[in-house]
């Protein structure tokens, strides 16, 4: 039987409930795939502050670095919003996403048929949503220097530095036309080139590299105009790809345009194909330990992980539809529940997924 290693980091809040569904889902579709999966647990975030101090123990790092992929339930809470900047939970997945190397997010946008009710918009605006923006993750604001908080002239100025190479925007521009060759052929680039000189240097090089693939067609969007249109016509989009912060933005606009955070996946790629895999939703301090959370998130970022880093897409067919299932005949979280539904928790709905694989 073939075998992956999967260390699994829970994390805060309701990431240890939404990761355990998670987990048995991701054995049970293994196996039908001949695949076994070893899973290993570690730190991160507050409560590897609450055990040893670090958000992000090095132990944690180098588990990290021999898996085959990483899943993770979330990070943060108010509980250490008061630490130093550099010691808070969310310096652990940014050291995460720099030791493995992870420059792609990946965050679909998929509107499920029997949630559109769910979401703010029309109906007919949403219907059959299938969007993919693509976030580079390892440069721009997050990361410049120099930035800081200083002194001058008597007050106090913050300042942050956007940058970023041409390598950084070729790679993640190449993830962004190769994906979209794969869908519907449609790449959209989105900064800000009218204003920031970094955002023309990402248009100069984006459009240089386009001639490498003549299927897709590539579209220029400033990110006002961008966030403007995914309320206003949302499936005029195919493949966004962007920088950090702007695909941080977008990336929840798009996310409530299905109507829950808890139904979104995520994924984070390397160069080598090794991914950290997560939901999107945080770690909702406030319905933790009460079993109402929405495992669903976690367990379709289970599916990708197959797809993009365990090489096993027959399995994340197999979660994809599943979940599919369990919504179709009725069931929900909380969160997605309306009138007349069959609101059941975070155990029970992992369950029901397992029975229909």
């Amino acid at each position: 039987m073939n075998s992956k290693n999967v260390l699994v980091l829970p994390g805060d809040g309701i990431g240890q409930e939404v990761v355990a569904p998670a987990i048995a889902v991701m054995d049970v579709a293994a196996k039908q795939e001949g695949c076994e999966i070893t899973v290993t647990q570690g730190l991160v975030g507050g409560v590897a502050i609450d055990a040893c101090g670090d958000p992000l123990p090095a132990e944690t790092l180098e588990l990290a670095k021999a898996a085959d992929a990483v899943l993770l339930g979330g990070v943060g809470g108010p509980k250490w919003d008061n630490l130093p900047m550099a010691s808070r939970p969310e310096k652990g997945l940014l050291g995460l996403r720099q030791g493995l190397g992870l420059f792609a997010n990946l965050r679909p946008a998929l509107l499920s048929a029997p949630l559109a009710s769910a979401s703010s918009l029309k109906p007919e605006l949403v219907a059959g949503l299938d969007i993919l923006i693509i976030r580079e993750l390892t440069g721009g604001i997050y990361f410049g220097e120099p930035r800081g908080i200083e002194t001058r002239d008597n007050e106090r100025v913050g300042f942050n530095t956007m940058v970023y190479s041409e390598h950084e925007i070729e790679r993640i521009a190449r993830s962004g036309f190769e994906l979209a060759s794969k869908r519907n052929k449609r790449l959209c680039s989105v900064d800000k080139a009218n204003v920031l000189e970094v955002s023309q240097l990402w248009r100069e090089v984006v459009n240089s590299i386009a001639s490498d693939y003549p299927d897709v067609e590539l579209s220029h969007m400033y990110v006002d105009n961008a966030a403007m249109q995914l309320v206003r016509e949302p499936k005029q989009f195919d493949v966004i790809v962007t920088t950090n912060m702007f695909g941080d933005i977008l990336s929840d606009v798009a996310a409530m345009l299905t109507g829950s955070l808890g139904m979104l996946p995520s994924a984070s790629l390397s160069a080598s194909g090794t991914g950290l895999y997560e939901p999107v939703h945080g770690t909702a301090p406030d319905i933790a330990g009460k079993d109402l959370a929405n495992p669903l998130a976690t367990i379709l970022s289970v599916g990708m992980m197959f797809r993009y880093s365990l090489d096993l897409p027959a399995a994340a067919d197999s979660i994809d539809r599943a979940v599919a299932e369990v919504l179709a005949e009725g069931y929900r979280t909380a969160d997605i529940a309306g009138p007349n539904d069959d609101v059941v928790g975070c155990r029970t709905m992992g369950e029901l997924v397992i029975e229909r694989l």
